[in-house]
């Protein structure tokens, strides 16, 4: 099986080109096998480019991902990008211009072509999802709102439990987003190892989440600059999350600590997002880099 090996900001998968490939009978235990990085290729998960679902969807492609425990997930911001670049770089839709459906839907893309490849990409995020059964999360925002209203700094013990750090001995505010895949976001003083890989599996797996969740700890620079760590669903600790990093922006205005447009500063890169007053969406602007390619021998 051939493949492509790509990265938006640190964040790594393994892309599979099924315009020329089979697909995959079980995804789910290739993700898993080909993303040890050890035994593997080595990566955050398996990235399928496939035809679009039905003639209706008008995509020039649909991409499908999983994580690197085989775990299906429904939207990836910095792989998204990579599936623009390769639906160009491997002339699928030779245009600077392209569609990717996705479990979120049919997304627009802007690429920036630079000697005739592509070097990064301006995703349109869509709106994003406050509604807490939609995140999904039984957290609901304090008392006196309506149901639907956003969960944004609500107090929080994970399970009904407090965390048992120093760091953490007290309920902490968190803010729940979807950029159609979950999001908790949480505004620290100082990120560091313990909220990261403490709390952040602790928040993957809490029972206020019942897809899990994607955990996001963030301090805050400036009103147009954030610094951001991720603990994935499916994945753990990764170098960047573009989803995250759209809903780290969408969290902090409406908690009223950074304004609509912000650089997110991630282990692996920059990723800048601007929140649109005008129609809502949320647009992610990164780089899209390809590693290398190579077979690998299931």
């Amino acid at each position: 099986m051939r493949f492509t090996k790509m990265h938006g900001a640190g964040n790594d998968y393994i892309y599979v080109n099924c315009f020329e490939e089979p697909v995959p009978e079980n995804p789910e235990e290739l993700a898993r096998r080909i993303s040890d990085r050890h035994f593997g290729v080595g990566g955050d998960g398996l990235v399928l480019v496939l035809p679009g679902s039905d003639a209706d969807s008008k995509a020039d492609a649909r991409m499908r991902m999983f994580n690197a425990d085989g775990s299906e997930s429904e939207m990836c911001g910095n792989a998204i990008r990579c599936v623009g670049k390769l639906v160009y770089d491997r002339g699928i839709a030779r245009k600077d211009h392209v569609s990717i459906e996705t479990g979120r839907g049919v997304l627009p893309l802007q690429l920036f072509i630079k000697d005739g490849r592509v070097a990064g990409a301006r995703v349109d995020m869509g709106r994003p999802i406050l509604d807490p059964a939609l995140v999904p999360t039984t957290l609901r925002a304090q008392a006196g709102n309506p149901p639907d209203a956003p969960v944004i700094d609500v107090p929080f013990t994970i399970g009904g439990k407090t965390v048992k750090t120093a760091k953490t001995a007290t309920p902490f505010p968190v803010s729940c987003v979807s950029m159609g895949n979950p999001h908790c976001v949480v505004f620290v003083d100082k990120i560091d190892d313990e909220w990261v890989r403490n709390v952040g599996p602790m928040l993957e797996a809490a029972p206020e989440f019942p897809r899990r969740v994607n955990a996001e700890f963030v301090e805050v620079r400036s009103p147009v600059e954030l610094r951001m760590r991720v603990w994935e669903r499916g994945s753990g600790e990764t170098l960047a999350c573009g989803t995250g990093a759209c809903a780290v922006v969408v969290a902090g205005a409406l908690s009223g600590r950074v304004a609509r447009k912000a650089s997110v500063r991630l282990n692996g890169g920059i990723l800048d997002i601007e929140w649109s007053e005008a129609n809502d969406h949320v647009f992610l602007s990164g780089e899209a880099v390809e590693v290398f390619q190579g077979t690998f021998f299931p």
